[in-house]
């Protein structure tokens, strides 16, 4: 595992970096994983032991305090600034830096668990085109009810992940529901899960939808 330093701008800037998996350079993909609030990078960084694909680099960026932006997702979005764009500023400089390294959006993905999903869904979101994947595990697009990114952009068959329990404390069922309807809209290829029960964490059948994400990793859609 190796560190090095966040480019961006704003409250994340100069945050750590995790990286596992294969070496960037001739590396089948890159996946970039987010962490959720009061969690780290050495946490979602261990997905990379379940997903396999010893061919695939893995980036963990760590949050400044563990909080990519203090309030909840559903908020009006000025009242998560300056973290919320600084938090997308990372995501989209990691990604333009794989890219430099020779790996094609095509084929990075950009995967989150919680608060950390829904900043994955968002950078798809603010920044679209033809992505490897993005995999929301409870979370879904950020901000208030007339501020959503309105699908209008086309992903030209990014498959995205969403996957959430039924009775999610923190993730209400309607604002998934919503965000897979217009990653739809936007030309994404949108497999949801719903589960039953109220748990907030990943499960075994989102590992396996996401690990054949990655098998598939390149294909042309």
């Amino acid at each position: 595992m190796t560190i090095e330093r966040m480019r961006g701008s704003g409250p994340h800037s100069g945050q750590r970096i995790l990286s596992a998996g294969a070496p960037l350079a001739g590396a089948r993909g890159a996946v970039i994983t987010l962490h959720g609030r009061g969690a780290s990078a050495d946490d979602i960084i261990g997905l990379a032991d379940h997903l396999g694909q010893d061919d695939v680099a893995y980036f963990a960026p760590q949050a400044t305090g563990s909080v990519w932006y203090p309030q909840r997702f559903m908020e009006p979005r000025a009242l998560n600034e300056p973290w919320l764009g600084s938090a997308l500023s990372v995501v989209h400089a990691l990604v333009d830096d794989i890219v430099e390294a020779g790996i094609g959006r095509d084929r990075i993905v950009l995967l989150g668990f919680s608060q950390g999903a829904c900043l994955a869904l968002e950078s798809v979101a603010r920044k679209p085109g033809r992505y490897g994947g993005a995999v929301g595990l409870s979370g879904g697009l950020i901000g208030a009810e007339g501020e959503l990114w309105n699908g209008g952009d086309d992903l030209d068959g990014t498959p995205v992940l969403l996957g959430c329990a039924e009775r999610d404390f923190h993730i209400p069922i309607e604002r998934v529901q919503e965000s897979a309807a217009r990653f739809s809209k936007a030309g994404a290829l949108v497999t949801t899960r719903i589960y039953q029960g109220s748990a907030h964490g990943v499960n075994a059948d989102e590992i396996a939808l996401t690990t054949a994400m990655l098998d598939r990793l390149g294909e042309i859609a």
